[in-house]
């Protein structure tokens, strides 16, 4: 459907609202345009669906807490785990994808192993639970405006507001989460010892005013869309869906372990469907012979292969691999906790490289090119 597509009230229908004395309301012009990423079915899935999700999660363990392990074991092993995985089907699942980011795995991953060890063991570990706390909520803010950019674009001529004042709206409540954890200082994150940057409740307050100001120029804005009908609904859904998942993960749940996995939850699910979604728009004319294996698997009617191979491949490294360095080198679970933000914090730094939208690769095979 392109942008700008519309029919037009005849004049019986403008005859119709004048008799029912609404003549001097604007009526749109136009329909609703719906400008879908993938389609109606996978677009809604992932925009309401995955929240949702996240939330009965939450709920769950907040009227049964005895239920958290369970459920952050399958968070881990079928989302959080998987979600790296996906990461490398970008790397070196294919000759053309390792020719070009194998710096990422042959220098930055011993980098980032010998950075993150050295300053777990010279420091304590609290410092590396430190430094996950703030870096995945960095991470999960990032790629949720990287998935708005490519809503956004799906629409170019909506209204939409641009520089800092996007960035603004967009980052204003997930900062405000940030600030309110960090006054709560909670002590303990996932039951590890963790230490927060101090922020005085004053600061919290003004944040929390700034945000509030914001989100309703935000709603203005989506209003004023409405009247000139140039709301880009797709988009503004996301965006709603955006603002109420930290509003619940980090204000809204007081304990923030139970927060984090709401978030989490809804952050990895988001990934493993995006890079899925990727992967069968950049394979949508079959079989590549660069890529036979990725494109194979990545075929629309493949999902459950894809899945399966990542959660296969899940089992290899982070049970055998990862379990046989912890038992033979470094038994505790201190060591484990390590290995695992070496895993982590790699895939950050390979993320914020790999997903850049404004990229002409990237916005080619996401369609978002003009």
């Amino acid at each position: 459907m392109d942008v700008g597509d519309g029919v037009p009230y005849t004049s019986s229908a403008r005859g119709f609202y004048g008799g029912l004395g609404m003549t001097d309301i604007a009526v749109p012009l136009k329909r609703v345009e719906w400008a879908w990423l993938r389609n109606p079915r996978f677009d809604l899935s992932f925009i309401l669906g995955l929240p949702v999700l996240a939330f009965l999660t939450g709920f769950v363990i907040l009227l049964q807490p005895r239920f958290f392990y369970p459920i952050l074991i399958v968070d881990l092993w079928f989302l959080g785990y998987h979600h790296v995985i996906a990461t490398y089907t970008r790397l070196c699942f294919d000759r053309k994808s390792f020719a070009e980011h194998w710096p990422l795995l042959v220098v930055l991953l011993p980098v980032v192993a010998a950075a993150t060890i050295a300053v777990a063991y010279g420091f304590g570990l609290w410092t590396i639970v430190s430094v996950y706390f703030y870096w995945q909520w960095f991470h999960y803010t990032r790629q949720s405006w990287g998935i708005s950019r490519t809503f956004r674009g799906k629409q170019r001529s909506a209204l939409y507001e641009d520089g800092w004042l996007d960035q603004a709206i967009f980052y204003a409540l997930p900062i405000l989460g940030i600030l309110h954890r960090s006054h709560q200082d909670p002590g303990l994150f996932i039951g590890m010892e963790l230490r927060v940057v101090p922020v005085a409740s004053i600061v919290e307050q003004a944040a929390a005013a700034v945000t509030i100001a914001l989100l309703l120029f935000w709603l203005a804005r989506r209003f004023q869309a409405v009247r000139q009908d140039r709301l880009a609904l797709v988009h503004t859904i996301y965006m709603a869906t955006h603002f109420a998942v930290f509003a619940v993960a980090y204000i809204l749940i007081t304990d923030v372990t139970i927060g984090w996995l709401v978030i989490n939850m809804w952050h990895n699910a988001q990934y493993v469907l995006f890079v899925w979604m990727f992967n069968t728009r950049r394979f949508k004319d079959g079989i590549d012979p660069d890529a036979p294996f990725l494109s194979y698997i990545s075929q629309p009617s493949r999902l459950w292969l894809y899945m399966t191979t990542c959660i296969l491949i899940t089992g290899v490294l982070y049970w055998a691999v990862l379990g046989t360095l912890d038992v033979l080198f470094f038994a505790g679970l201190s060591m484990t906790i390590v290995i695992y933000q070496i895993v982590n914090f790699h895939h950050y730094i390979v993320d914020s490289r790999i997903w850049k939208v404004r990229k002409k690769p990237i916005r080619r095979t996401l369609g978002l090119e003009e």
